[in-house]
């Protein structure tokens, strides 16, 4: 029998409406009892006054690159990065090679991620090969272990092969997840279309590609009465789409990153592709549009889109493929942002980036209610420390929040109440 008892840390649990000092005693990797002063006999004790005891967090939007582009990141790594930033649930897109597109696939990412030190939830394609052309069987792929599907990394060209699969995933109970781009509209754009990608003198990627296709999505999914999430919103347009849609009863959810809320497309002056992704960095009234969507509850979720990429492939600005690393990260940029301005609770915060995304998906976290698996992160909201692109614990190091200083991180992660991550300082 193994058991951990976790003492006198501030526990916020909004799964059951909890903010309050309490211990946690866990036995056999499960939370056994959760209440202020408990007698417990225990030799394995984690001292937490101070801290901040949550739910892990649950990023429903990560690249791990495994299978065939493990040079970047493989299960391993990439569940190591998680750890280390309080995340003890991904949830691994299919954009990999091959495609996560079969029972086998997914029985090869499963497989690998049993010893891994996070939970490795995969989301398989929509159509074969995300080719566009022919549906998956959202069954099998269900039964072997998807949790939804998406062709992320590129959307589902045709309108009418996305309704099919809203309706087909629907059927199946698996959420389905939309890249919002159209690549007629993007043509080559490898920055925000306006003011930075014509000082630049480099082809921009409009905001039009992405909000034409949110409301292509929203259509469908109120057309159709199925459920759709849009993924990473980076528009003031997106984020109106999305706010109207709810008010008319539309089944949509959404997530959004930190670096939508805290950064633009000014950083694009450095010329650093590390600041290249996409959707790209936009505006500042983007930027307060995306900040303003999440205060008012338009925006479900926060993930990180954590997609990394070797160091040699991020070196020239103009040939480099888009995407930054985040899960080491997300929880302390975002608690500098939001939380450490008084713009949102901790609480709140635990439900964006951990409660909400796992509903979604329908998976087992999020909480930390008695019966439930330990999946704990312990943070310590004071700390103020500086992100070292070299010290991340990913393969790779392409991230937009290098040499910036953040208030908060994690200092612990259990998994199944197992130390997975302690931060040495």
């Amino acid at each position: 029998m193994s058991e951990v008892f976790i003492r006198g840390g501030r526990v916020i649990d909004p799964s059951q409406g909890m903010d309050q000092t309490a211990d946690i005693y866990v036995k056999d990797g499960v939370i056994e009892k959760i209440a202020p002063d408990l007698s417990v006999s225990c030799g394995n004790i984690v001292e937490a006054q101070g801290l901040v005891v949550i739910p892990g967090l649950v990023d429903m939007h990560v690249h791990l690159r495994d299978p065939g582009l493990t040079y970047k990141e493989d299960i391993f790594t990439g569940c190591d990065a998680a750890a280390a930033g309080g995340v003890t649930s991904v949830a691994c897109m299919p954009n990999t090679k091959p495609v996560t597109d079969s029972p086998e696939t997914l029985d090869y990412i499963l497989t690998k991620a049993k010893t891994a030190h996070a939970k490795v939830y995969p989301i398989a394609s929509i159509t074969k090969g995300m080719k566009g052309e022919e549906l998956n069987d959202f069954f099998a792929l269900k039964k072997a272990g998807a949790v939804a599907v998406s062709d992320d990394g590129r959307p589902v060209e045709s309108g009418g092969m996305m309704m099919l699969g809203l309706e087909h995933a629907y059927k199946a109970g698996l959420p389905v997840i939309s890249h919002c781009e159209d690549l007629s509209i993007i043509d080559g754009g490898i920055i925000n279309y306006g003011e930075i990608s014509h000082r630049l003198k480099v082809r921009g990627m409009h905001r039009a590609s992405e909000d034409s296709v949110t409301a292509r999505e929203i259509a469908l999914a109120h057309a159709t009465g199925t459920r759709i999430h849009i993924a990473h919103v980076s528009t003031e347009g997106s984020v109106a789409l999305i706010r109207d849609a709810k008010a008319r009863g539309v089944m949509v959810t959404c997530e959004t990153c930190p670096h939508y809320f805290m950064l633009t497309e000014q950083e694009l002056l450095k010329r650093d592709a590390d600041y290249r992704m996409n959707p790209p960095l936009r505006t500042e009234k983007d930027r307060v549009a995306v900040l303003d969507g999440i205060l008012d509850g338009t925006i479900d979720c926060i993930v990180t889109d954590h997609a990394p990429h070797a160091t040699e492939e991020k070196a020239d600005f103009l040939t480099a493929p888009n995407g930054v690393v985040g899960l080491e990260t997300s929880l302390a940029a975002s608690m500098t942002a939001l939380y450490q301005t008084g713009l949102v609770s901790l609480s709140r915060l635990v439900e964006l980036m951990s409660l909400t995304p796992a509903r979604i998906l329908g998976i087992p976290a999020g909480t930390l209610k008695p019966g439930a698996a330990a999946d704990i992160a312990i943070i310590n909201p004071g700390l103020i420390w500086t992100v070292e692109p070299d010290k991340l614990h990913s393969k790779s190091h392409n991230t937009v929040f290098k040499g910036m200083e953040f208030t908060g991180k994690t200092v612990a992660t259990l998994l199944n109440g197992k130390m997975v991550y302690e931060y040495k300082g």
